[in-house]
């Protein structure tokens, strides 16, 4: 059966898109079966355990956050050997690694990813081409802090994007609608919740700190 990654309710036995959001639909995993109450209805009862559900989780998501913080700790470990520690230079440490990872699991499926995103993203709701040029302004983030090239018009463009972003995220939480994040791509299926939220959010604090230290 196909699925909509970002609603699981909806399948159909042919690929197609998701009349909801627009997705693409992809091939569940899951094991279904037909209930004999239904047999003459056509209709199929999912098996309440999936790998597709057992993926929607923080745990990818908090793995690789560690893994960015764990390698932005070792740097900045080696600068307070070096006498250079900085605030800021841990920070461009993080957020390097932040949009460069992030950024890559987007551009793995660009459609999906414009896809999901226009769901919950204001501006992406009214310029569906928005979502394809997203991930790349993660990209060059990314290797504008990686390579410490950061004018005061990097990070308040950092503030601007990741804020703005997390208005959207902001919304949908308000409006208490579940949806899934679409920041690791379509690959890793990450819910759509506070979690997000503080993601977005802090990505903009740290262009705002990074800002006001100056």
């Amino acid at each position: 059966m196909y699925t909509c990654p970002m609603h699981p309710e909806i399948s159909q036995e042919k690929p197609g898109h998701c009349p909801k959001c627009g997705m693409s639909l992809t091939l569940s995993s899951r094991t279904e079966i037909r209930d004999p109450a239904f047999r003459h209805s056509g209709k199929l009862q999912a098996h309440p355990e999936s790998l597709s559900e057992s993926n929607n989780s923080y745990k990818p998501l908090i793995i690789i956050i560690f893994l960015i913080l764990l390698t932005s700790l070792t740097l900045s470990a080696k600068d307070i050997l070096l006498d250079t520690f900085s605030l800021q230079k841990f920070m461009h440490y993080f957020m390097a690694g932040f949009f460069l990872v992030f950024s890559g699991f987007k551009l793995l499926d660009t459609t999906g990813f414009a896809q999901g995103y226009s769901t919950y993203d204001l501006l992406a709701k009214r310029v569906f081409a928005y979502g394809y040029v997203y991930p790349f302004l993660e990209l060059l983030l990314g290797l504008f802090y990686i390579t410490g090239f950061t004018p005061p018009l990097v990070n308040l463009f950092t503030f601007i994007l990741m804020g703005f972003s997390g208005i959207g995220v902001l919304i949908k939480i308000l409006k208490h609608e579940k949806f899934q994040c679409a920041c690791l791509g379509t690959f890793l299926k990450v819910p759509l919740t506070k979690v997000t939220l503080v993601e977005d959010f802090g990505m903009a604090l740290m262009a705002l700190l990074i800002l006001i230290i100056k």
